[in-house]
């Protein structure tokens, strides 16, 4: 009767250490399968994060311009009061200030204040300033922008999820090779059936844990059961899950086989414990009649 291990039945969920173990028995064809559909996952909840907590922000903003207002050579043609909170919600913040005076600051985790002639992004980790774009001019108005946003909001949010599907996937691969190395040296000096093609496979079902411990992460995000602080743990954890199992896994891969060991070593006895070569040679010869 044949081990799980050796039926690949404990190849489709890289949960548990002897989980990922056996991956590295598994197919390519499994192994990228089951890493879409973790990907999958990871991009519908930055779809839903977008969706429900930003996007919405982005709207109300766009029906707070006023009728006239642009972005033309570096500068913002504004018509409205100033300062302004345009839009606010739990993620994000949208401000006009145009001489950065600051009067409006808000909680949000990311504020995006417009002045005269720069911009400022406001975070946990401070501020970044950058200039308007002086080679084109960007309509900043209710009546241009709102048609706009209507007829790209939809695909944006569709590449969000292509681009996170494909980021996933390509980030995913170069992880597993950078890290196949190291599982194969564990499994060498743990005796372990470990060849590079399969410390390979292994290493890329040992960051599927972690890739669902974000993906949890994002949704409490969303659901504002984390803070941003929370968040960013979250980020650094399912680093730390990772390298967790691809340290512990290799020791649930399959012990190689006695005979294997012998081969690579003359001097040791088949396991049938018939003397080798070296043995019979070293035999005296039979006495005399």
């Amino acid at each position: 009767m044949k081990s799980p291990a050796q039926t690949g039945l404990e190849g489709w969920q890289p949960l548990t250490p002897r989980g990922v173990a056996a991956f590295a028995r598994a197919s390519l064809k499994r192994l990228l399968l089951v890493q879409f559909v973790f990907a999958v996952l990871a991009a519908a909840a930055v779809a839903w994060l977008l969706s429900t907590g930003w996007f919405p922000t982005i709207r109300a903003a766009i029906h707070a311009l006023p009728a006239r207002g642009e972005i033309r050579s570096g500068r913002l043609d504004w018509a409205g009061d100033s300062p302004q909170l345009l839009a606010e919600g739990n993620f994000l913040a949208l401000v006009v200030d145009l001489n950065h005076r600051g009067q409006v600051r808000s909680p949000a985790h990311l504020q995006v204040e417009f002045g005269r002639n720069t911009v400022r992004l406001f975070s946990l980790f401070g501020y970044l300033e950058c200039g308007y774009p002086r080679g084109s001019s960007l309509a900043l108005n209710r009546p241009a922008l709102e048609p706009w946003w209507g007829a790209w909001e939809p695909p944006i949010l569709w590449t969000t999820v292509a681009v996170t599907l494909a980021g996933l996937m390509v980030s995913w691969s170069l992880l597993a090779t950078g890290y196949a190395s190291a599982v194969w040296l564990i499994g060498f000096f743990a005796n372990r059936a470990l060849n590079p093609s399969a410390s390979w496979k292994l290493a890329g079902a040992a960051l599927m844990p972690g890739a669902l411990l974000i993906t949890a992460g994002i949704l409490l995000y969303g659901l504002e059961v984390l803070d941003l602080v929370g968040f960013i743990a979250a980020v650094a954890a399912h680093f730390v899950t990772g390298w967790f199992y691809l340290l512990l896994s290799p020791f649930f891969a399959p012990r190689l086989r006695s005979r294997a060991v012998a081969e690579d070593n003359p001097f040791a006895a088949p396991p049938d414990g018939r003397a080798g070569p070296v043995a019979e040679e070293l035999e005296p010869p039979p006495p005399p009649r």
